[in-house]
């Protein structure tokens, strides 16, 4: 079966098609267009109830949430992050798993406060939020420093890809507020990490894809993808 990747571009969907063109797997895409709300759609919330970009259509149903593809595609492909029985499974499930449930989770609250608070507390929101994020990325660039092996390591994986996109989004969004908090610099070892992953076929495969310029993860800048948006 060639997979259907139903994203918008830089969004967390730029993750998984990362994941397949690394795996050389067949994949097309299918845009969810943002800027008229068809992720709230009845046709596409019968493949994902929660309306989140993105979905992957596979031969066991449609799948949702980014950890969730991620490790499937690793389990079922390999190559992608250690298998069950290796030795760095549990590492590597904490980590991504932090990368999912945490860092993840705070950058969406960040870039859409309106969702889950009234206005006039959204400031201390997003402070509040500025400080777990810079833990967040001090803890995991501690890990990438001393980790030998799917993250920032000789095998490029599924959680190098999703570091990579959780450290260009700080750089953009949102686009109305203040984002002098993050500095990639700032963490040294995942800064090597995004340099590396810029390197990669399947990263030049995306820039063309969805407009991301030269440097997508070490010096951002708005997309301009040749279809859809964003936002």
């Amino acid at each position: 079966m060639t997979y259907v990747l139903h994203y918008a571009p830089d969004n967390a969907s730029l993750i998984i098609r990362m994941a397949l063109d690394h795996r050389g797997l067949p994949y097309r895409t299918q845009l969810v267009d943002r800027a008229s709300q068809e992720q709230s759609s009845a046709a596409y919330r019968a493949l994902n109830p929660n309306g989140l970009i993105p979905t992957l259509e596979t031969p066991q149903g449609p799948l949702f949430e980014t950890g969730a593809i991620l490790l499937w595609l690793a389990d079922t492909h390999g190559g992608l992050g250690p298998a069950p029985t290796d030795p760095a499974r549990g590492t590597f499930l904490k980590w991504l798993f932090f990368a999912a449930n945490t860092l993840h989770p705070c950058l969406r609250m960040l870039f859409y406060p309106e969702k889950y608070i009234d206005t006039p507390h959204q400031a201390a929101l997003r402070k509040g939020l500025q400080t777990q994020l810079q833990q967040g990325f001090d803890t995991l660039d501690s890990f990438a420093a001393q980790s030998g092996d799917w993250l920032s390591g000789s095998q490029p994986g599924v959680l190098d890809f999703y570091a990579a996109a959780l450290l260009r989004w700080p750089a953009l969004y949102p686009t109305d507020a203040d984002r002098s908090w993050f500095a990639l610099a700032n963490y040294p070892a995942l800064q090597d990490l995004c340099a590396r992953i810029e390197t990669l076929p399947c990263t030049a495969t995306l820039q063309k894809a969805e407009g991301l310029g030269d440097t997508p993860f070490t010096a951002p800048r708005r997309p301009t993808p040749p279809e859809g948006s964003a936002t």
